[in-house]
């Protein structure tokens, strides 16, 4: 009896212990994420004050109205930026849905000549830093005269290597008997993958316009190596213009209020799509 005790005590406190240490984490990893909206609704004097604060007592509103001053002061106005992000973000990533999904369904389920030395060119990809491929993506770009234009923020991001092992990790688990099904009863190679599989990777195209969104909104280098035009800008390349150069000091508040509204995006997509990465990470066997 008292060695059941003792085993339930002992349990018990191991639970507590459990508790406590993810909460810490979970306090830990949030802790950015409070300092950066706080920073935000901070006044130019709360920001410098000594101690410094990471909660704000007296938020206000004027960091992004002076953000939006000093944006729509220059010659391209602000939602030109935004409109830029949007644009290239929601094509690059409705064209990466399509090219890797019916890429990935071909390779896996309709195993073409050489299947196999296309995975194995895939899988080598993986082994490369986007920032890698950079200087060979800017002469293919420059090659074919995209150069300044949205077509070289696009193109070079339809079919990422990783989007592509992901969706294809997930095909693998998709029933054999269902796709052969669909076939007797005389729907053709296209009406099978968009009418059953499609619907069937939804967990897979999910993760994958998470990902894509996530990159594509908050990339910086880019447009940075690619846009010339101020009109083709995109956010985080202006905003990246605005936290430089003289009276950074001053615009610090402007600055934190202009990461909030980068970011949000990113964290708004995630929140809405976070089950079925969740859910592909489980199927496809893929860690993040």
């Amino acid at each position: 009896m008292k060695q059941k005790w003792i085993k339930r005590k002992k349990k018990k406190f191991g639970q507590v212990v459990l508790v406590l240490l993810l909460g810490m984490l979970v306090c830990f990893t949030a802790l950015p994420m409070v300092a950066m909206v706080s920073r935000a609704l901070m006044s130019t004097e709360e920001l410098y004050i000594y101690p410094p604060r990471i909660i704000s007592r007296n938020p206000t509103f004027q960091n992004f109205s002076d953000l939006l001053t000093s944006l729509n002061a220059s010659v391209v106005p602000f939602t030109r930026y935004i409109f830029n992000s949007l644009f290239t973000t929601v094509v690059t990533v409705f064209l990466s849905i399509m090219v890797c999904s019916l890429g990935a369904y071909g390779l896996t389920k309709h195993k073409p000549a050489g299947a196999d030395a296309i995975f194995a060119v895939v899988l080598a990809a993986l082994m490369f830093s986007t920032h890698v491929t950079q200087i060979p993506n800017y002469l293919v770009v420059n090659k074919l005269g995209l150069v300044n234009s949205y077509l070289a923020l696009i193109i070079p991001k339809i079919a990422v290597a990783y989007n592509f092992f992901l969706v294809k990790q997930f095909c693998e688990q998709l029933p054999d008997s269902i796709l052969e099904a669909a076939r007797i009863d005389g729907c053709s190679n296209l009406g099978i993958f968009w009418r059953i599989a499609m619907p069937l990777l939804k967990p897979a195209w999910s993760t994958l316009a998470v990902f894509s969104f996530v990159s594509n909104w908050n990339d910086y280098f880019s447009p940075l190596i690619f846009i010339r035009s101020d009109a083709l800008k995109t956010l985080p390349l202006a905003l990246q213009t605005l936290a430089g150069g003289a009276g950074v000091v001053a615009r610090a508040g402007t600055v934190g209020a202009a990461t909030l509204i980068t970011t949000l995006p990113s964290i708004i997509v995630f929140a809405i799509f976070r089950g079925k990465v969740m859910e592909t990470m489980t199927y496809s066997g893929i860690k993040s």
